[in-house]
């Protein structure tokens, strides 16, 4: 941050990138804990360094246009700059075919909730501009203790820290103890299968899975249940289902044989599934005697009709799901292909969708990754949804830190849509969380069991998900413009060398 402003910016970069890669293996090492699982080490360790290492040096890169900016400008520009650029990496790390939102800034408050209820306007980038500010005028204020270098009075600094810090912070605790839902009550029932991932195919039938869901289900549904939410991929077998017939299948029966019991009772569940078709409809679609088909993961909700309604997961997981740059990265195949998915992308579609129930109560079918994504998710609100229904399977990680960062990352999504979430995980950990993200309920890990709520459904639109990542946008932006000052500052210098 203060450094030798004529030190090479290869020092700067290779500092960034150390720090960075540090603070990423530290955080989700359990990535190579799930790859550890189904390959040998030494390759475990290569594929990690993906999600590792990529991270780090676009976190170094910020750094190093950081150290450009700060040789020929003011400290406060530089330092706006520095926000611009991280913004723009996270935004970056967002949206490409690598995309792994999990370390941005602002999902760091997912643990003190209480102090972020403002995510229903900012989302989670206003949690990283909030961070880097109260750094910022930290470091100038140190500074111009230290120096003597004063572009501010160092108690202006200092009385403008305590504020940046207080003010947002007392505002959330208010809102968080003021806020009251209206009572709208539907009663949702979550199951956990506990059903091992690495093994679901090779000891359990897809016949005797569904009786598994169902006797958990019936444990905990009271005659006015109106939705049990089932895991990720809960109704599975080898090839997956055939979505244009599935309403013929025995497993779609069963099912309707038990929601005969509830009146207004539907299913969600996570599904492994497939279309076929007689020519190419997609990038995604493959060739398979003499036709097409795309594979899909993919959720559904079953009503007492035998009208299906179904949802393609979106956001796919980069190796597992999706083969990232498959062009120039085809020689990674064979190791991205131990994660426990395919190296055949999935098919995908473009936009969410919301699951419509007989009553009119829309639910957000979310399918694990993208809860992560607080943009996406806010798409599902605009088109209807009351409440979010995350299914998941979490168990290809064991025990590990993961599981407990991704139930976590679920409250900041109830309080930037102000929607409970009914979070549905096939070996834990399942939850409901309340519209303040309060966790009201959670299961124990690996361990078979359902849980049962009155959640309150919402209507209410709140600003983030009218305006989405607007800081983000922002950022990007300014890191033009930045950019652009960097060049300037360096044509100038050669011009004048």
């Amino acid at each position: 941050m203060r450094g030798d402003y004529r030190r090479k910016g290869a020092k700067v970069f290779l500092l960034g990138g150390f720090t960075g890669l540090l603070w990423n293996t530290a955080s989700i090492y359990w990535v190579f804990n799930a790859m550890n699982a189904v390959m040998p080490v030494y390759a475990a360790a290569f594929v990690s360094l993906i999600p590792f290492g990529l991270a780090a040096v676009l976190m170094a890169l910020a750094f190093r246009l950081y150290y450009q900016l700060r040789k020929r400008y003011p400290v406060g520009w530089s330092l706006a700059g520095l926000v611009c650029f991280w913004l723009a990496y996270e935004y970056l790390h967002q949206t490409w075919d690598l995309a792994f939102p999990w370390m941005t800034l602002g999902n760091g408050f997912a643990g003190t909730h209480q102090l972020v209820q403002w995510y229903e306007y900012t989302g989670v980038y206003g949690g990283t501009v909030w961070i880097w500010l109260s750094n910022s005028l930290l470091f100038l204020t140190i500074l111009s203790a230290k120096d003597g270098f004063r572009p501010f009075h160092r108690y202006k600094l200092l009385a403008g820290l305590i504020l940046l810090i207080t003010v947002p912070s007392g505002w959330s605790l208010y809102r968080y103890s003021a806020y009251t839902e209206h009572e709208n009550p539907a009663n949702v029932v979550v199951v956990q299968p506990n059903v091992d991932p690495y093994g679901k195919f090779t000891f359990l039938t897809p016949e005797s899975q569904i009786d598994n869901l169902i006797q958990l289900s019936e444990s905990a549904a009271q005659t006015n249940t109106e939705f049990f939410i089932w895991p990720e991929t809960a109704i599975a077998r080898q090839g997956g289902f055939d979505e244009d017939q599935f309403y013929e299948h025995p497993v779609f029966l069963r099912i309707q044989q038990f929601l005969q019991q509830y009146k207004n009772g539907n299913v969600i569940s996570g599904i492994e599934g497939y279309r076929i078709y007689n020519t190419p409809q997609t990038p995604t679609t493959r060739a398979y005697n003499g036709g097409y088909y795309d594979a899909f993961n993919s959720a559904v909700l079953i009503e007492n009709s035998a009208k299906l309604q179904f949802y393609h997961k979106s956001k796919l997981v980069a190796g597992a799901e999706q083969f990232p740059f498959a062009g120039a990265l085809a020689f990674m195949k064979p190791l991205f292909a131990g994660f426990g998915g395919t190296t055949g992308s999935y098919g995908r579609q473009d936009k969410p969708s919301v699951f419509y129930a007989q009553s009119g109560i829309g639910a957000a079918p979310v399918i694990c990754y993208e809860s992560i994504w607080g943009d996406y998710v806010a798409r599902y609100i605009e088109e209807g949804a009351q409440f979010i229904a995350i299914v998941t399977n979490d168990g290809w990680w064991g025990n590990t830190a993961g599981k407990d960062q991704h139930l976590a990352y679920a409250k900041l999504r109830a309080i930037e849509t102000r929607r409970w979430v009914a979070r549905s995980a096939n070996t834990g950990i399942s939850a409901f969380i309340n519209q303040r993200g309060d966790v009201v309920q959670k299961t124990e890990w690996w361990v078979p069991t359902a849980i049962k709520q009155d959640i309150n459904l919402n209507e209410e639109i709140t600003f983030y998900v009218t305006a989405g990542d607007y800081f983000a946008y922002l950022g990007c932006a300014g890191s033009l413009v930045f950019g652009i000052l960097i060049i300037v500052g360096f044509v100038k210098r050669k011009n004048i060398g």
